[in-house]
């Protein structure tokens, strides 16, 4: 048996041990060792059962992940609580793609697919339409109380739990958060201790309007790194109350940061759970100050490089949700992108425009607007649950210019970044470069 450093239940060390099979034993092996890189002391009860995975996609050179999961399968061990996963990456009625793409997708990048989600089943996905990164939102219905514990990955959907839901989760990678989800245990440490949640550095906003979510999240997240923000001024702009309209501006705002940096906790004075109840208390002695003004965000707005090989080029493809859209935010675009065609006399977007949202949340927005999802389809705007870094992944679309409002597509991908009003203007045809 392994040497380790952590105390742990008689019922944690049985499983050790063995005594509930090899599988499961390898499992918390793994979740010990991982712990104790971090120095954690013990295991604690994960007490938001259902999970959060990332590997959502079929890789064929995943060879031992799909191993494991044939292991999983044949010694019975299934997250109870079931789980939720990553888009799909993959949708080829609402993203489409010429033969040679397309070939590549299904037999190169992700020719196990269709394999790998029957295996998802049998280990415990909650259901078909189970597939986003933004698990949390209402309708998708994973979403966790103030104060659970949970075994997750995904940076964007961490980030949002841990800050805006007041729950507490490590951002941790592809399989430990299945682990966890099984074994219902996950090491303590880091950013489930009361300690590790303080702030370390303060963020004085200064701004003479909202700032837009994805740069303000992205010069967070470049200047703090990994460490824990206290944001100051965004009250102002957003209130002292979450609703729809705060929850999808700190989705892309943490998105960004944790994207552009590794942010996996912020707090809004005066909004998010934490900050509400223990104020500047969270404050920890001699954290750091940054001011963030107007003239601030315009530099870092300024500092994305443009990765097209031709520069100047008109935009082919517009990806707009990643992280996923909310419901909400799907119909603010409906309405804005009518709105510009109208402006400028076209009947139809001058490239390809996707919305990418939750399976769930198109599926209540085609029963709440459906007059709208027509007039999308017919402006020539798709909708989609397409996981987009996903799809940028083949090397055959890097010469496409793609152009997206998301600072997290723009960081993996060849994308080009637009604030939204120059997004409006750019597939109404306007030539702003």
């Amino acid at each position: 048996m392994i040497e380790y450093k952590m105390t742990l239940t008689d019922e944690e060390k049985a499983i050790l041990e063995g005594k509930e099979g090899e599988t499961k034993q390898k499992m918390m092996e793994t979740l010990v060792l991982f712990g104790d890189i971090f120095n954690a002391k013990r295991m604690v009860k994960v007490t938001h059962n259902e999970g959060h995975l990332v590997t959502s996609f079929g890789i064929p050179l995943l060879k031992p992940l799909y191993g494991t999961m044939e292991q999983l399968i044949k010694d019975d061990c299934k997250a109870e609580g079931g789980f939720t996963m990553d888009p799909r990456p993959l949708d080829y009625k609402n993203v489409r793609c010429n033969l040679l793409e397309k070939i590549v997708f299904d037999k190169i990048l992700y020719g196990k697919q269709k394999e790998y989600e029957e295996q998802l089943k049998k280990v415990g996905l909650t259901d078909e339409n189970s597939f986003s990164c933004t698990s949390y939102l209402k309708e998708c219905g994973n979403r966790p109380a103030y104060g659970d514990i949970l075994s997750w990955a995904e940076s964007s959907a961490v980030v949002f739990a841990n800050s805006v839901l007041g729950a507490r989760c490590n951002r941790n990678s592809g399989m430990l958060d299945l682990f966890g989800s099984i074994l219902g245990v996950v090491p303590e440490f880091g950013l489930l201790k009361d300690e590790n949640r303080e702030a370390t550095w303060i963020i004085e906003l200064k701004t003479t309007k909202i700032p837009e979510a994805q740069i303000l999240g992205s010069a967070i997240g470049m200047k703090v790194m990994d460490e824990v923000p206290y944001i100051i001024g965004l009250d102002d702009y957003l209130g002292t109350e979450l609703n729809d309209f705060n929850e999808a501006y700190l989705k892309d705002m943490g998105a960004a940061s944790a994207s552009n940096g590794a942010v996996g906790l912020f707090h809004v004075e005066n909004l998010t759970p934490e900050a509400k109840e223990k104020k500047r208390k969270l404050i920890k002695n001699g954290a750091k100050t940054y001011v963030i003004d107007d003239e601030e965000l315009e530099r870092v707005y300024k500092s994305y490089p443009n990765m097209w090989k031709k520069k100047d080029k008109a935009p082919e493809l517009c990806f707009i949700g990643c992280p996923h859209l909310t419901l909400s935010q799907a119909k603010l675009w409906h309405d804005k992108i009518k709105e510009s065609l109208i402006e400028h006399k076209l009947k139809k977007v001058t490239c390809k425009v996707v919305l990418t949202l939750a399976p769930k949340v198109k599926e209540q927005f085609i029963k709440e607007y459906k007059k709208d999802y027509d007039e999308l389809y017919e402006m020539g705007v798709t909708m989609s649950s397409i996981c987009p870094l996903m799809y940028t992944n083949n090397p055959l679309v890097h010469s496409k210019a793609i152009i997206t409002n998301s600072n997290k597509l723009r960081t993996y991908s060849m994308s080009r970044y637009f604030k939204d009003e120059e997004i409006l203007k750019l597939i109404s045809g306007e030539r702003i470069y």
